[in-house]
């Protein structure tokens, strides 16, 4: 009960709970939905789907059940499995409040490896009900992922399931961090000069994922006789009556009263327990090049930051994601899946299991990509004391773990399909999910290594403030507040959003900035019509004031425009700050994020009707925009006509741009005249124009020949498509300042936000 009260007392603290509920229930109830994968729109199409045509699929599988993974899901869902006994840190909640959970698990899956799958929460507690529930789905599903069962249950629950089904099982909960933890310590002991035979652990928790990780650290070479396990009655001791089957490989024949006292001299220490039961002096007592990994989540068995000051020579891993050396079960299980499924193995046996285990201890040791250094702002990250295992957003993890298991079923002989060509299956693994999908992660991961004093030019706005909250407790941006400070303040206390503490301003009542911020303005647009006492009365506007805030460096980015017409929002920024050097214009791109990646659409938000001239400055912009997410553009020049076919002055610019452009710019992937559908369709451009340059590229940017159909394209895609997009972005600015689409969702000012903080970072280091 105590964990549960502070695992919410630590959930008020970041998000609302209303928040929580309205994100679970707003619009379609729930996280996850069924999606059609073949056309429906016909007749034909739903006689095929269904009846008459389904018969004969049926028919073909009735002949050889084999068949179900050719004409059915199957071979690609994996169940999620929960009796609600073992809910996160909230105990035994029941099946029903597990769902969520469960929900989020199948999102996970969806989202690392492209897995489907059907949550399913059973109301059984007792080991023979539950299995002979689950062995009964056997058909439906291509393996079941167990999870959030309680001890000692869940072990003769997969060891049941494991005999009796000849698809893979395998309960998360026990063997998810047991493989993070195995590669972690793997490369820890690499480090430390230490053999796996000859290090001393000490444990602290002895449920479901603490006796797997020292199962799986005994497979890996550590001796059972090097283990001192505490559980919540002390330390397993071969004399104790109370041990389980489980527990009692673990038992020692030594005597420690206290856990300070086993931890003297100690090479490691492992905690899957409860928060703050290490001190510093506990640590500096451990022999040297400790290690120590404290896995409690949300708050480890000792802080982060206390491990690392007690002595410089211990390595530390947690669960959280704000510090090095994340142990994250999101490492392991979708990519264990995903090999398995993809040989058809009839289980997931312990040479898989160490598969993964390797794989991830070798993934480390070899050359970071730019895009996962430059996300977490460790231009020099590499194997050692702060990076002892990937990070969650590597794009090669479902390339490298998912061969790696395929390998394991292979040779140990419990797959049914033998893979030839692995260039083919690795291609086919980039293929499902790339590192483009994770854009938006990406984003928030990088603005959080540095976070930006960000001003909020409409801050007696709800949804704005909601969103001030999240960036400031996620560590995003840190907030200023701009607006009528009374009502700012009241709103805060109304909806309990705790900002009392970030800075508020309102411009109207600060004579002493307008004057000073006048000033600045005045020298800008002396010249343009503007006097100084003008120039003082428009900052007492936000836009005004912000931008003014931005230029002096008093703030690092200006977000605006939530209530306000675009051109009201752009054109005190452009008077204050002004476009970049040798910039003539600025431009509007948005990012769409789409299952085939993201797609960046420029100019949707700025210039009317370009020339030939603007188009390629545009283009550089947004060329230069895609560069800084790690990502090559693949530029299309769109048009209504290809190559010339049709002799119109519009089409005409477009060639002339792409002309400047090719010779300007030879290392540019580029092409164009071209329309859309031939730029976003890799097989019609192979098929129509072999002779372009995009030929053989997939199309990632779409640069527009006039406003009117750029920005029409990207609300009816946002709608139409049902995708998430972020912007508009705005290009060619000399300070950090972006554009809120008007009615701007709070996850959406939050999205604009972190990519605020992103730009800033880039600017300073120009």
């Amino acid at each position: 009960m105590h964990r549960l009260k502070s695992l919410i007392a630590k959930m008020k603290q970041k998000i609302q709970n209303q928040d929580a509920l309205d994100y679970h229930s707003k619009g379609r109830p729930g996280k996850i939905e069924v999606v059609a994968t073949k056309p429906t729109s016909t007749q034909m199409d739903l006689a095929l789907a269904y009846s008459p045509g389904v018969a004969v699929p049926c028919l073909e599988i009735a002949k050889d059940k084999e068949l179900v993974r050719k004409y059915t899901a199957k071979a690609n869902l994996v169940g999620v499995i929960s009796n609600g006994t073992a809910v996160l840190g909230l105990g035994n909640i029941g099946p029903e409040a597990s769902k969520p959970v469960m929900e989020g698990k199948g999102i996970l899956f969806k989202v690392f490896a492209d897995i489907d799958v059907f949550d399913i929460e059973v109301n059984a507690t007792e080991v023979e009900d539950f299995v002979k529930v689950v062995k009964a789905l056997e058909p439906t599903f291509g393996g079941i992922n167990l999870e959030d069962i309680a001890a000692p249950e869940c072990f003769e629950i997969e060891r049941r399931l494991k005999a009796e089904m000849n698809i893979p099982v395998m309960h998360d909960d026990q063997h998810g961090t047991a493989m993070i933890v195995g590669a972690a310590m793997l490369n820890a002991a690499e480090i430390v000069g230490k053999k796996m035979k000859d290090i001393k652990f000490v444990v602290s928790g002895a449920g479901a994922s603490a006796i797997s990780c020292m199962k799986i650290l005994v497979a890996l070479g550590a001796s059972t006789k090097n283990f001192l396990v505490f559980d919540s009655k002390g330390l397993i001791t071969k004399d104790r009556k109370d041990l389980d089957d489980i527990k009692r490989p673990f038992a020692t024949s030594e005597k420690y009263e206290t856990l300070e006292k086993a931890m003297n001299n100690a090479d490691a220490f492992i905690g899957l327990s409860k928060a703050n039961i290490i001190s510093q002096d506990m640590v500096k007592s451990m022999a040297k090049d400790p290690i120590v990994f404290a896995l409690a989540n949300p708050d480890p068995e000792i802080d982060y930051e206390l491990a690392k000051a007690s002595r410089p020579d211990v390595i530390v891993a947690t669960g959280r994601s704000d510090h090095p050396n994340q142990v994250n079960n999101v490492l392991g299980f979708p990519y264990i899946f995903r090999g398995a499924l993809d040989v058809n193995a009839t289980t997931i046996n312990e040479e898989m299991k160490l598969a993964v285990v390797k794989a991830l201890a070798e993934l480390t040791r070899t050359p970071v990509p730019d895009i996962v250094a430059h996300t977490y702002n460790m231009p020099n990250m590499t194997f050692g004391r702060e990076y002892i295992i990937p990070k969650p957003i590597d794009p090669r993890l479902i390339y490298t773990i998912a061969p790696a298991v395929a390998k394991a079923a292979m040779k140990s002989g419990v797959a049914k399909i033998q893979i030839t060509d692995w260039d083919a299956y690795e291609e086919e693994l980039r293929g499902r999910i790339g590192i483009e999908n994770k854009l938006t992660r990406i984003i928030v991961n990088r603005a959080k290594k540095d976070p930006k004093r960000v001003v909020f030019a409409e801050a007696d706005n709800l949804k704005i403030l909601k969103a001030a909250q999240i960036v400031r407790d996620e560590k995003i941006a840190h907030p200023i507040l701009l607006g009528n400070v009374q009502k700012i303040k009241a709103l805060i206390k109304e909806y309990k959003l705790g900002l009392e503490n970030v800075p508020m301003i309102d411009p109207i009542m600060d004579e002493l900035h307008q004057k000073e911020y006048g000033q600045l303005l005045f020298d800008k647009r002396k010249r343009r019509g503007l006097n100084k006492a003008e120039c003082e009365k428009l900052m007492r506007l936000r836009n005004y004031y912000g931008s003014a805030m931005v230029q002096t460096g008093e703030a690092d980015a200006l977000i605006s425009g939530l209530t306000r017409r675009y051109p009201e929002t752009i054109r005190p920024a452009l008077h204050t700050i002004g476009a970049q050097d040798g910039v003539n214009l600025v431009a509007g791109m948005y990012i769409l994020i789409t299952k085939k990646g993201p797609f960046f659409l420029a100019d949707t938000t700025v210039n009317i009707a370009p020339t030939a001239e603007d188009l390629v400055t545009i283009t550089e912009l947004t060329y230069n925009a895609v560069k800084q997410f790690d990502i090559t553009p693949k530029i299309a020049m769109l048009s209504f006509s290809n190559f010339g076919s049709t002799d119109a002055e519009q089409p005409k610019i477009v060639a002339k741009a792409v002309s400047i452009l090719k010779k300007k710019h030879p290392e540019m992937i580029i092409d164009g005249e071209l329309q859309a559908n031939f730029a976003v369709n890799p097989e019609m451009m192979k098929e129509h124009f072999e002779f372009s340059d995009l030929t053989g590229h997939t199309v990632n940017t779409l640069i527009f020949p006039s406003l009117s159909s750029g920005n029409i394209a990207y609300k009816l895609l946002q709608e139409l498509g049902a995708m998430e997009a972020i912007g508009p972005v705005l290009l060619g600015m000399k300070k950090s300042v972006h554009i809120l689409q008007l009615g701007s969702s709070v996850r959406e000012i939050v999205n604009m936000v972190s990519l605020a903080v992103m730009d800033a970072q880039n600017k300073e280091k120009k």
